[in-house]
C-alpha cells in the first residue's frame, strides 16, 4: 500500500506539469501581421509617359515582386524576373508604376476585356477600405496597353466568384519597351508601365477611406510573365505572398494595405 502511495505521489507532479504544457500549448496564438505599402503624395503635375522622370517616383517606396509561382512543372532561367513596384498620389489620381526586367517581351491581346492576364502584363486590385471585403475592382493591362479591368466579387452565388466587365473605367496608361514585341530571336532589357486612376472612378464607395495621408485600402499588385510565343506557360510574381498551391490573385486574405503617406 505504502508503495502504490509512493508511486501516486511521484506520477501526480509529472501529470500536472503535462497538463500545463498542454494548456500553453492549447493557449499559443499565432498573430498573423497584414502586410503594408507605402505610397505618397505628389504635387508634381505628372506626365503618363511610362517614363520615371519625376523625382517624387524616386521618393516613394520601391518594392520588388519576391514571389513567384507557377502553374505547371516547368522551370526555367528566366522565369525569374526582377519587378520593381511604386504608387503616388495626389487629389485626382492613383499613380503606379512597374518596372520590369524581361528577356522576352510577348504580348497577344488586343481586344478590351480579353485574356491580358496570359500576356506579358502588370495588374493591380483595390478596395477602398482598410479591412478585407470580397469585392475589389481590378486592371490587368499587357504590353499592348489593352485592358481587362472589372469588379470582382469572390462571393458573388454559393460560393462562387461573378466578375462585372459591363462598364468600362477611362484611365491613362502608358509603356515603354526596351526590346522587340514577340521576337525571341533576340534578347530582350524589360519595360515599363504608368498608369493614373482617377479617383472619381471609386465615387461613392471611396466615402469610408477618402485618400489622404493616414488612409489605408487594401490592394494586390501582380505581374505576369510570359516568355514563350506559342501557348499559354506563364509566371506569377506579387508583391505580397498568395497561396502557392491556387495561385488565386483574387483571394482577397491575400492582400495587404495601401496606406496613403504625405
Amino acid at each position: 500500500m505504502k508503495k502504490n502511495i509512493f508511486s501516486i505521489l511521484f506520477i501526480l507532479p509529472l501529470f500536472c506539469t503535462s497538463c500545463k504544457e498542454i494548456k500553453k500549448e492549447q493557449t499559443t496564438i499565432k498573430v498573423i501581421t497584414t502586410p503594408e505599402f507605402k505610397a505618397s503624395k505628389t504635387n508634381t503635375q505628372m506626365a503618363i509617359d511610362g517614363k520615371r522622370d519625376e523625382l517624387d517616383w524616386s521618393r516613394t517606396e520601391a518594392a520588388t515582386f519576391d514571389y513567384f509561382y507557377h502553374y505547371d512543372e516547368v522551370r526555367k532561367a528566366e522565369d525569374k524576373q526582377k519587378t520593381t513596384f511604386r504608387m503616388l498620389w495626389d487629389d485626382e489620381f492613383l499613380y503606379v508604376f512597374f518596372e520590369s526586367d524581361d528577356k522576352y517581351l510577348t504580348a497577344r491581346e488586343k481586344v478590351r476585356d480579353g485574356a491580358t492576364y496570359f500576356d506579358d502584363c502588370a495588374e493591380i486590385f483595390l478596395s477602398p477600405v482598410p479591412e478585407i471585403l470580397s469585392t475589389h475592382m481590378g486592371f490587368e493591362i499587357n504590353l499592348y496597353e489593352t485592358s481587362n479591368d472589372f469588379l470582382f466579387m469572390t462571393d458573388f452565388y454559393n460560393g462562387k466568384p461573378g466578375v462585372l466587365k459591363a462598364f468600362n473605367p477611362e484611365f491613362k496608361v502608358e509603356t515603354t519597351l526596351k526590346g522587340t514585341l514577340n521576337d525571341n530571336s533576340d534578347i530582350d532589357k524589360g519595360w515599363t508601365m504608368e498608369i493614373a486612376i482617377p479617383l472619381k472612378l471609386f465615387f461613392k464607395i471611396d466615402t469610408y477611406a477618402p485618400v489622404k495621408a493616414g488612409a489605408k485600402w487594401t490592394f494586390l499588385a501582380v505581374r505576369q510573365e510570359r516568355n514563350e510565343i506559342e501557348g499559354n506557360r506563364r509566371i506569377t510574381s506579387s508583391i505580397f505572398s498568395i497561396d502557392e498551391e491556387k495561385i488565386d490573385v483574387h483571394e482577397p486574405s491575400k492582400f495587404g494595405y495601401l496606406h496613403f503617406i504625405e
